[in-house]
């Protein structure tokens, strides 16, 4: 039911992208903006990933450079069944993380450098479960594709007194409301349609990322760290590339402009609501957090100190 949501929601993206395009050019304007929604589709499909780690200036770590962090991903990886996914680090003081590319064999996960700096291990093993579960979920894609024809359907409003603003102009069959709609109500729908997709997937994702990391303690005490620090620490990539909230764990924008108006993720208390009710049923009704046996067994030998190499020292590797 999900995966036919969602596809009928891309489906509603294509069609707004193509109905911006009429009210600009008329047919004309429509053909040219299918057109256009096909290439960025299959350029997207095939792209994706490089798009978002480099609009993040995500660099890639491996196990020499994050050892700790690097391990404990290919552990999660184990526990959900998935190939070991690229691993990146983005420099931002704000903790937060996202998962992006085509299919899992093509997969990268993303955590920033606040992530590691200020969660602990246990919260950070439940937040890249919840990243490996979209990529399980095949959500990676289906968010970036969205992102995409966001992006694209706002950019063409913009130009839509460009192009559409004589009212006599027969490829403006509706005039001066038709570039009203195209400025305004498109770029808006397309906003709800991120949230419900957003929605849909991130309840998914919470819970089998319990299940990976194998306690849903982690993951709730994480979120509400998350969304604590999020609402005070800006992220100025995110603030740059708006269309692209909806991949992250929390919401980064910090609501400070008209585009954060709308958030595209569910309330956090639900959330946090959700897996502590999870964590009560898998441990009858006790409130006591417990280690389960498929945990990561590196989470909780990594002092929280620098993620690079362990110990007190600074931390080291392409966040240092």
């Amino acid at each position: 039911m999900n995966m036919m949501r969602t596809a009928m929601l891309l489906a509603f993206m294509t069609a707004l992208f193509m109905g911006v395009g009429y009210l600009i050019g008329g047919q004309t304007g429509m053909l040219i903006a299918f057109v256009v929604a096909a290439g960025m589709n299959f350029f997207s499909y095939w792209n994706s990933d490089r798009m978002v780690l480099s609009a993040y200036h995500a660099q890639e770590v491996d196990e020499s450079s994050a050892p700790e962090f690097y391990r404990m991903v290919r552990d999660l990886s184990a526990n959900a069944g998935l190939p070991m996914p690229r691993v990146y680090v983005f420099d931002n003081p704000q903790p937060n993380a996202f998962a992006t590319g085509r299919n899992p064999q093509n997969a990268a996960v993303a955590a920033s450098t606040g992530l590691l700096q200020r969660l602990t291990p246990e919260e950070v093993a439940g937040v890249m479960a919840h990243e490996l579960a979209h990529v399980e979920n095949r959500d990676t894609l289906t968010m970036t594709v969205t992102a995409t024809l966001a992006g694209a359907i706002s950019m063409l409003s913009n130009f839509a007194f460009l192009f559409g603003g004589n009212r006599d102009d027969r490829n403006n069959p509706l005039g001066f409301v038709g570039v009203l709609i195209a400025m305004i109500v498109a770029p808006l729908a397309a906003m709800l349609v991120q949230m419900a997709i957003s929605r849909t997937r991130e309840y998914a994702a919470d819970r089998r990322g319990a299940e990976i990391c194998g306690n849903p303690r982690w993951l709730a005490s994480a979120l509400a760290k998350i969304a604590g620090d999020a609402s005070h620490i800006e992220n100025d990539d995110a603030e740059r590339n708006p269309a692209t909230a909806h991949m992250f764990i929390i919401n980064p924008l910090s609501g400070h402009r008209m585009d954060n108006l709308f958030s595209t993720h569910p309330n956090t208390e639900n959330r946090i609501a959700a897996l502590l009710d999870m964590q009560e049923s898998a441990t009858g009704g006790s409130t006591r957090p417990e280690r389960t046996a498929n945990a990561p067994r590196k989470a909780r030998s990594v002092p929280n100190t620098g993620w690079g190499r362990g110990g007190s020292e600074p931390p080291k590797g392409p966040w240092s």
